[in-house]
């Protein structure tokens, strides 16, 4: 079996060829006409050639209906009009009746309608087989008939064990051994075909249907996307505007230096967050393009995060920043994730964590990973040791810790968010790295030669 054959196959193997349509049946229908005239135009011309016995004309008229007529119905009932034009070419050929030029067509045709357009596969294999089976019972019943009478083909010698009789018979077997083979094998690939077509339209129509799907799923990651990018970008920026803004309002009237110092920090959050926000819609308003070539639109990654603590510590959250380990090469999509993760933590140490609360963030270098921890001393929800669960509180179910948990998968990370035992916030992830990735190498120097294999 081809591989084109193996890959129709999926198709319920009880499946059913659809019927053909209307149009299909007027055709049906010209072609049975079409038959009929040819019939009975080779009846007509054998008869004035006096090949064929003088039967009467009715007979003829009635042989000739009955052999053309019922192809008009060959795909709506192919079991039933092959049996009887099997039947009326069997009866036309022994009393002579008919000729075998357009009888022969019309019951190729019935045989391979059986074969292409039967819903029932067991019963058009017994019903061209039983049909075929017949038709050589009869043939070689008639070659053993004619070769006791020596006036059938007179012509034709009897005598010796290869006789031009015998050859003549041979010659008859093979005909219609090719004919039946042809009627029979064309009958099984039409309907084989139409099989494979189905299934292809099939594939065809789920192929659309998930197109379609892809697409709306990438619109609703897009628009996930630009949520959470907003979501970071101004929950941020904004949470330092309002603490400042709070501060400057308190000190204004008896410290106007550390309210204009305030004001500074809101004017600086502020054009930040523009900035960011112009970098972002400049990037979804480019064209594939030009996105292709442009710049993300968030640019931070870990080098950034001191100037996160800066700001926090300006927001007023006292904000230790410590590296642990060799620092080596992040892609870029862990260096934002990592970036994201401690704006939007410090932004809720702010918001949730009360006055007198610091903060502690560190980013872990290690062979094959990097981790970020950010912790905070303010009076969240807290856990007993005995825990083996974080508090409802301590799970993490608003939008930015969503965000946060949407980023840290997208590149194949975990993410914890809990309550510390003594007292306050902790929030850890880790990033996978290769640990092939390469570290680079000083400016002249060279990567030693591997050792020659044994």
């Amino acid at each position: 079996m081809t591989p084109v054959a193996r890959s129709a196959e999926p198709l319920d193997p009880a499946w059913r060829r659809p019927r053909p349509s209307t149009r299909g049946y007027r055709r049906d229908s010209v072609l049975a006409l079409a038959m009929l005239g040819g019939t009975a135009l080779s009846v007509t011309l054998t008869r004035a050639a006096g090949v064929m016995s003088e039967s009467p004309w009715w007979q003829v008229a009635i042989w000739v209906v009955l052999m053309a007529g019922p192809l008009a119905l060959r795909r709506r009932l192919p079991e039933l009009v092959a049996l009887v034009i099997a039947l009326v070419f069997g009866v036309g050929a022994m009393f002579g009746v008919g000729d075998g030029f357009f009888a022969s067509i019309c019951l190729y045709l019935a045989i391979y309608a059986v074969g292409a357009w039967s819903h029932n596969q067991v019963l058009s294999r017994w019903v061209r087989l039983c049909i075929i089976a017949g038709m050589f019972i009869w043939l070689f019943w008639q070659l053993i008939v004619q070769a006791n009478q020596a006036t059938a083909m007179p012509d034709l010698s009897r005598d010796g064990f290869f006789s031009p009789y015998a050859a003549f018979g041979m010659l008859q077997v093979l005909i219609n051994l090719l004919y039946f083979w042809a009627a029979y094998y064309f009958g099984d690939t039409a309907w084989q075909s139409a099989q494979r077509s189905a299934a292809l339209a099939e594939r065809t129509r789920e192929l659309a249907a998930e197109r379609e799907r892809t697409a709306a799923q990438a619109v609703t990651l897009e628009r996930v996307r630009i949520a959470r990018e907003l979501h970071d970008v101004v929950a941020h920026h904004v949470s330092v505007m309002g603490v400042q803004a709070g501060a400057a309002r308190r000190i204004l009237d008896r410290d106007p230096i550390a309210a204009a110092a305030a004001l500074g920090v809101i004017e600086h959050s502020a054009r930040s967050a523009i900035d960011e926000l112009q970098t972002m819609l400049g990037t979804l308003r480019a064209d594939d393009d030009q996105a292709g070539a442009s710049q993300s639109p968030s640019t931070h990654t870990v080098d950034h995060l001191s100037d996160l603590a800066d700001e926090s510590r300006a927001g007023g959250v006292p904000t230790a920043l410590s590296i642990i380990g060799d620092p080596r090469p992040v892609p870029g999509t862990i260096g934002q994730s990592i970036y994201r993760v401690v704006q939007e933590s410090l932004t809720n140490t702010r918001k949730h964590a009360g006055r007198g609360a610091s903060a502690e963030v560190r980013l872990r270098y290690e062979t094959d990973a990097v981790e970020v921890e950010i912790t905070d001393t303010g009076s969240g929800p807290r856990v007993t040791a005995s825990s083996a669960l974080p508090t409802p509180a301590a799970s993490g179910c608003g939008l930015g810790q969503r965000g946060m948990r949407e980023r840290v998968l997208a590149v194949n990370g975990q993410l914890h968010l809990g309550a510390r035992p003594r007292g306050g916030y902790i929030v850890r992830a880790r990033f996978p790295l290769l640990s092939t990735q390469p570290i680079p190498q000083p400016l002249g120097a060279t990567a030693p030669e591997p050792e020659p294999a044994a």
